[in-house]
């Protein structure tokens, strides 16, 4: 329990020293912002701080926290420590950072921000890779719902159409299309603090539910070693596994979201830094959840691997568990919303990307639908094909927990470029951008869906390659910074 608690504290204190340093860092002023500048109606409008902060949240806030937590926990109480300080030394620098450039840069999307910073090969790969990326995270918030549903049907005595999965995926892409085709203040900025009321109702309800029922959450300093049933390596496995609970690329793919929405650039430090603790504290309370509900045998998380550890049926257990009766509809109602509503911003930010990638502007709303179709369309294509047994679930979510890592890598690499450009203290990015570089590479070597498909290669090898990789990357970085006191193309820069 102390554990935990002490985690907790380390969370919130960070926001308030470390979150306050990185605000330092950036340097927030009161210039005109992207959503008073542009104002366009559609993606360009001012929002309340309380808005930004819960729609921030809830984008961010998708199944990640706690189906990656709850896989994570499978480690044992070793993932508590990754998910605190990975969250104030990463995570929200990281998403910090990437609202905050594309606010400076006129709410450009992530792909955009990397050109301006990284060059113009870097943009067309990000390009790429984020439209990718966002169609796999829109795909996995929409099946991944639409189960949930089933179950909680299911569970409750209920069969026919009720009990039908692509029934419900039918309804969440549908919601999803209007998401992504209205103003972002039609239904997203109306809807979402109903869903936030969700969403903390079951953080709060599983936390004290944990301690109410007796349930035992193991300590760090009896626990510190690898409790994979399995044996699945801490590196770099656990490191890709909680990634929206510690840092996640795809936040990046959110946060221009808010930028254009914000009134003054100093709601960052609460909006963007502050809404990534909080999805560090919800990632937590169900990581001690998975630790604290199942079995331990031998040492190791044999109970919780076995009733499928970040799955549907796990998240349904604790929520009986720890709440029972009316207090499990509500819990599971806030695990349906997270992912539902990072779905949606997740095809709204594969919109924008194309739209900054073509110069389409999206005020007509005919060029709305021409990138809200195929977007969309791609989207169900993968949903429907896992509800038939054609796509394995599990192997859309491995693949986005890889990319969605190398993704935050790329854009801290890219903060690092710009607080270079801004004479300003860029390892504060620097140092996690190397660690997320190891990651990413060490992951790539040993998973079985990436190097693992063609040979299987050994720990003694992969991680000294590893740590190559990263220290590559840091040195180009630093060759770059100490030959560049002025870079040629700075002038060039949107600053």
């Amino acid at each position: 329990m102390i554990s935990f608690f002490l985690c907790l504290a380390i969370l919130i204190g960070g926001y308030f020293t470390y979150g306050k340093l990185v605000e330092k860092t950036f340097g927030p002023d009161d210039r005109e912002t992207p959503a008073v500048k542009i104002n366009d109606g559609v993606d360009y409008v001012v929002l309340p701080q309380w808005k930004l902060f819960l729609i921030q949240l809830l984008n961010i806030a998708g199944l990640g926290p706690i189906f990656g937590a709850l896989t994570g926990a499978e480690w044992g109480p070793v993932v508590f420590l990754w998910i605190t300080f990975g969250t104030i030394f990463a995570g929200a620098v990281h998403d910090y950072f990437s609202g905050m450039m594309s606010e400076r840069n006129n709410g450009d999307s992530v792909s955009e921000i990397a050109g301006i910073y990284l060059g113009s090969v870097m943009k067309n790969v990000m390009r790429v890779f984020s439209v990718i990326l966002l169609i796999m995270v829109g795909t996995v918030f929409a099946v991944g719902p639409a189960g949930l549903i089933v179950l909680l049907f299911t569970n409750g005595g209920f069969t026919g159409i009720l009990a039908n999965k692509l029934f419900w995926l039918v309804l969440v892409l549908a919601y999803y299309f209007l998401a992504t085709f209205l103003s972002i203040d039609k239904i997203i900025g109306k809807i979402y603090p109903v869903f936030g009321v969700c969403l903390i109702v079951m953080a709060i309800g599983v936390a004290v539910g944990i301690f109410t029922h007796g349930y035992q959450i193991p300590e760090l300093w009896t626990h510190f070693y690898n409790m994979h049933p399995s044996a699945t390596p801490i590196w770099s496995f656990m490191f890709i596994t909680v990634a929206c609970g510690a840092i996640s690329g795809f936040h990046a793919t959110q946060s221009p979201l808010m930028a254009r929405c914000m009134k003054s650039e100093k709601q960052g430090h609460f909006v963007f830094y502050g809404a990534m603790v909080s999805e560090g504290i919800i990632a937590l309370i169900w990581a001690a959840a998975g630790c604290a509900i199942y079995e331990v045998t031998g040492g190791l998380s044999t109970g919780l691997v076995e009733i499928g550890g970040g799955c549907p049926a796990s998240v349904y257990d604790i929520c009986s568990k720890t709440m029972g009766g009316v207090g499990i509809v509500l819990a599971m109602l806030g695990v349906i919303a997270c992912p539902i509503t990072s779905g949606d911003t997740a095809f709204r930010s594969a919109r924008l990307v194309l739209a900054d990638w073509f110069h389409i502007d999206q005020k007509s709303w005919k060029s709305r639908l021409v990138l809200c179709l195929p977007v969309l369309g791609v989207g169900a294509l993968l949903g429907i094909g896992n509800c038939l047994g054609f796509i394995d679930y599990t192997v859309i979510w491995r693949y986005f927990s890889w990319t969605n890592q190398t993704l935050a890598m790329i854009v801290l690499w890219a903060a690092s470029m710009y607080l270079f450009y801004e004479k300003k203290n860029y390892w504060i990015t620097a140092v996690p951008a190397t660690f997320m570089s190891a990651v990413s590479a060490t992951y790539f070597l040993m998973a079985p869906e990436c190097m693992g498909l063609l040979v299987k290669i050994p720990t003694v090898v992969a991680y000294p390659i590893g740590i190559i990789v990263a220290a590559l990357f840091l040195g180009i970085f630093v060759y770059t910074v100490k030959k560049r006191d002025v870079h040629p193309d700075y002038e060039t820069l949107k600053k």
